[in-house]
């Protein structure tokens, strides 16, 4: 009996993914890694997966049933590269790649050209959700042709996140119903995360953003916490208390939730919170300076995403750092079971409202990273020639994904309305959390500079709201300055056309 489809790569991620396709009726799974006892060894664990384990690339094509479909999960880079180049000698016209890793969109469209010719498919997809999506549904966005699409909607749809369908602009709802996730009561009221982003890169693009979105999302929650610890001097578990009740409203989010379990963690060696004993050094694997460099390049203001891949790299800059706290300013301590607590100056119910204030600036904040995350999506979109429906997209974003939220259902709802809004930050929710919450973000922010705790990631949001509210900021003066030393014109308030002036000369103007 030959495979459906085979995995390539088996570590955590990839074994996953198998063990996912694996469930489905009718799926035969083959499964190939260079280290061939890996692979033996993923499937002598789940005998019941019935995995048939290929020992190279060419006997990995002989158990496949044409035409071929392969996913690859190995790491992006060279390795990537290297298992393309294996399978485009072993595979045939009409058999497709699947790249399944967090590669950058720019490879993605480079390795689909170089396979142009040899009528194999090239498919990017974006996959997220852990490893724990990748075992019970991951939210999965498909780049690459509509042929393609269509070759591998049967197989990828069964394994996606299920989320509940919302009612659209139009009255309709999103959902399929065969859809439903295993156990659920009823199929009518569930559809697959997963969906077709576009040509090429597309699929690996919005990945891309939707990590860069992460990125913000986790540096603003991160401040939250900061604000809570250092300004109000509460214990961790204090702080997931409030986490926990912020998860009951507007702010509901599997990011949320996942903050409010690791701060109620304590460590069994030392008796202490958990989050008190992690090294205050954040890593990162790439995804969120991608969107902040793909947003300078395109011209896409994205300075929330910018500030918390900023942040990460200075919580990791040990020698500045090492130097940071002998310079002037306030320091808050920490609380921390060895500290003094650390009072803030208010009232029970002034603290309660101080609180609150923070989970307002955290809404707005949240808000902001997906009006930017979205801005870049549609100017890319337009700059590459996809046809990418936001609406669809943040759909799928809505289970299976890290950045699933409450929040996504109104993005969603924006996106596939009759009149969907040319920016996310036209809608009506979008600027009635403004109006709500704006004022929250200032006192927040404020505080916030007034005890040293820094907010890089709130700040930059506050700044970037007031930017996009200022009928005239600094702009006009720094184009003024650009024409001054370089000679690189500026456009005029009262008529239309470019102009110059002569700075050197008799300082009359020109019109270019």
């Amino acid at each position: 009996m030959k495979a459906d489809i085979a995995v390539i790569g088996t570590g955590v991620m990839g074994s996953n993914l198998a063990r996912n396709l694996a469930r489905q009726t009718g799926h035969r799974v083959a499964v190939y890694d260079r280290d061939v006892a890996r692979a033996t060894t993923l499937a002598e664990d789940f005998p019941e997966a019935e995995f048939i384990v290929a020992t190279d690339p060419a006997d990995l094509a002989d158990r496949l049933a044409g035409p071929r479909v392969a996913i690859l999960m190995v790491n992006a880079g060279p390795a990537t590269d290297s298992a393309i180049a294996d399978l485009a000698e072993v595979f045939a016209p009409g058999d497709i790649i699947v790249d399944g890793g967090n590669s950058h969109f720019q490879d993605t469209i480079a390795r689909g050209a170089r396979l142009t010719g040899t009528g194999i498919e090239f498919c990017g997809v974006g996959i997220s959700g852990g490893e724990v999506g990748a075992l019970l549904g991951p939210s999965l966005m498909v780049g690459g042709s509509p042929a393609a699409w269509q070759r591998l909607r049967p197989l990828l749809e069964p394994i996606a996140a299920r989320a509940e369908s919302i009612a659209v602009g139009d009255g309709a709802t999103t959902e399929d119903p065969d859809a439903a996730p295993p156990g659920a009561a009823s199929a009518e009221s569930y559809y697959p995360c997963v969906a077709h982003i576009g040509a090429d890169g597309a699929g690996h693009f919005v990945k891309m953003v939707h990590n860069g979105i992460e990125y913000a999302d986790m540096q603003l929650i991160a401040e939250a916490f900061t604000l809570l610890r250092d300004g109000f001097g509460m214990q961790a578990s204090e702080i997931g208390e409030v986490f926990e009740e912020w998860n009951e409203g507007e702010l509901e989010s599997y990011l949320i939730e996942i903050t409010a379990d690791v701060l109620a963690h304590v460590d069994a060696a030392t008796g202490r919170a958990f989050v008190d004993i992690v090294a205050d050094a954040a890593k990162a694997k790439g995804t969120g300076a991608w969107t902040a460099q793909t947003g300078l390049a395109l011209g896409v203001p994205a300075p929330t995403i910018a500030e918390a891949v900023f942040s990460r790299s200075l919580s990791s800059a040990a020698d500045l750092r090492a130097e940071g706290p002998r310079l002037a300013g306030p320091h808050p301590a920490a609380a921390d079971a060895s500290a003094a607590p650390v009072s803030s100056g208010l009232t029970g119910d002034e603290r309660r409202a101080a609180i609150d204030e923070i989970g307002r600036a955290l809404l707005l904040g949240k808000v902001m990273a997906y009006v930017q995350g979205f801005h870049e999506i549609s100017t890319g979109a337009r700059e590459y020639g996809w046809e990418i429906d936001l609406g669809a997209l943040a759909s799928i974003w809505r289970a299976g994904c890290i950045i699933r939220a409450r929040l996504l259902d109104r993005v969603a709802e924006a996106f596939d309305s009759s009149t969907p809004p040319q920016t996310l930050l036209a809608d009506d929710y979008v600027r009635d959390v403004a109006a709500r919450c704006q004022t929250a973000l200032r006192s927040t922010v404020v505080r916030a500079i007034g005890q040293g705790i820094a907010v890089p990631g709130l700040a930059s949001t506050l700044s970037y709201y007031d930017g996009l509210r200022s009928a005239a900021g600094s702009a006009a003066l720094i184009q003024a300055q650009r024409d001054r030393f370089g000679s690189h014109t500026y456009e005029r308030t009262d008529r239309e056309g470019t102009f110059h002036t002569l700075w050197s000369g008799d300082r009359s103007e020109v019109q270019l």
